[in-house]
């Protein structure tokens, strides 16, 4: 019970972290003020910013297996190789979020994907967050030092 709950409390709270993040990235690019006539259904920026945003979930998806389960079934270098798709996934998210954001003209509601973008941007940091500690880590324990051999 108390680990549920402990559960909870952190998925609540990394929720409101990331909420928070994209509302100052949409602060930061000068976006943050709602469109005055809003735009219904799918446009293309939007679907721009989707894709972005589901591409960086992948990536911290790919990213957060590596670091939990680096040995997995497939072989001992899944981490490092996961490290890598996240980090590639997270930096080609974070750009066309950034990119959805600097073309935009008009806040949340506008069409332009804004809210999709900063979204994209902020996971695709964290996407490359954890892909650095993970390749730091395996840069670490794989520096190539070995112990000397015995059999001479």
């Amino acid at each position: 019970m108390k680990r549920t709950f402990a559960l909870i409390l952190v998925v609540l709270a990394a929720a409101a972290l990331f909420g928070g993040l994209v509302h100052a990235v949409l602060v930061a690019t000068h976006v943050s003020e709602p469109a005055a006539i809003t735009v219904y259904g799918l446009t293309p920026r939007r679907i721009w910013a989707t894709t972005a945003f589901a591409l960086a979930l992948v990536g911290v998806v790919i990213g957060a297996l590596a670091l939990v389960r680096p040995a997995s079934r497939f072989g001992a270098a899944s981490g490092r190789l996961g490290a890598i798709v996240a980090l590639v996934a997270g930096l080609i998210a974070a750009v066309n979020g950034g990119l959805n954001l600097a073309i935009a003209r008009g806040g949340p509601g506008s069409g332009n994907g804004v809210v999709g973008g900063a979204a994209a941007q902020v996971l695709g940091m964290i996407g490359m967050v954890i892909a650095g500690i993970i390749l730091a880590h395996s840069r670490r324990a794989g520096s190539g030092v070995t112990s000397p051999s015995r059999n001479e």
